[in-house]
């Protein structure tokens, strides 16, 4: 009995440490992707003119003058801490979960979201994308994997949708015209910015008040979270509020977002509040 107790131990103990040395990986994983989306940043950084932006549909004009202040340094790389609710259900029963996270984006390359969730947060993981690969891993306590995907090329467009529709809120500098970003006018309140990077293309419509205050973005995003659990192009999208100022740029500290935007079917399962914005500078993490 006591040689089958010793052997038990021993392969608990092998299983925990291959857990935990997974996890460590995982971890190291994230942190490499961030520090290489930080480099991202501009080692030259501009000041914004309203020059760049002439041409543009005039929703976008004033989207970049509300967003962007005169002579703000134009950082595309940005590093987000938040906290809110974040749900794994449904419109009926959403569950949700309080979260803290924090986020960096640097659009198009990718972004890296890390994130505690649940009582005492009890689930604990990533979603990020850089250059096409994609991922998403949770864990339980820090011990069992309970959700891993990525990998293929519809995880990758999915969370591009995701990380484009972000950097409209959280970096607008990224969001100037180039040869990666084009503009079209809808109608008085609303533009359409179209963001392609590699094989990727995503359009997202982006409304503004009177004063060019971001209050809405929407888009049509490829998605598997729907009842047949097949991706597809449907409606994503959300609100935004409660703007402060971050080093020269006005930015939404309140984002309540979900899929099949302005459907039925729509219910937020993201809903956080932003607590501090910050652009690392070049070369740093």
């Amino acid at each position: 009995m006591g040689k089958i107790l010793f052997g038990m131990a021993v392969i608990t103990a092998a299983i925990v440490l291959t857990l935990g040395v997974w996890r460590w990986s995982d971890k190291q994983a994230d942190k490499t992707v961030w520090n290489t989306l930080a480099l991202q940043q501009p080692k030259s950084v501009l000041a914004f003119d309203e020059s760049m932006i002439t041409g543009l549909p005039e929703p976008a004009q004033r989207y970049f003058r509300y967003a962007i202040q005169p002579g703000a340094p134009l950082y595309t790389v940005a590093e987000i801490a938040m906290e809110g609710e974040f749900s794994l259900g449904n419109k009926a029963e959403p569950n949700y979960m309080s979260m803290r996270a924090q986020e960096i984006i640097a659009a198009p390359q990718g972004f890296v979201w890390t994130v505690r969730t649940g009582t005492a947060g009890s689930i604990a993981g990533s979603d990020g994308a850089k250059d096409g690969t994609s991922w998403s891993r949770f864990w339980l306590y820090g011990l069992v994997p309970v959700a891993r995907a990525g990998n293929n090329r519809d995880h990758a467009r999915a969370a591009f949708g995701r990380y484009v529709a972000e950097a409209i809120f959280w970096t607008p500098a990224a969001l100037l015209p180039t040869e990666h970003v084009h503009w079209e006018w809808v109608n008085s309140s609303t533009a359409r910015v179209t963001m392609l990077h590699m094989s990727l293309d995503q359009a997202v419509d982006l409304t503004v008040d009177s004063d060019g205050r971001l209050t809405k973005v929407k888009l049509q995003r490829w998605s598997n979270a729907n009842a047949s659990k097949k991706y597809q192009w449907q409606a994503f999208g959300g609100y935004l509020s409660d703007y402060k100022e971050f080093g020269g740029f006005r930015l939404p500290t309140r984002i309540d977002a979900g899929n099949f935007f302005e459907t039925d079917d729509y219910f937020p399962f993201f809903k956080v509040t932003v607590t501090s914005v910050t652009f690392p500078q070049s070369g740093t993490g």
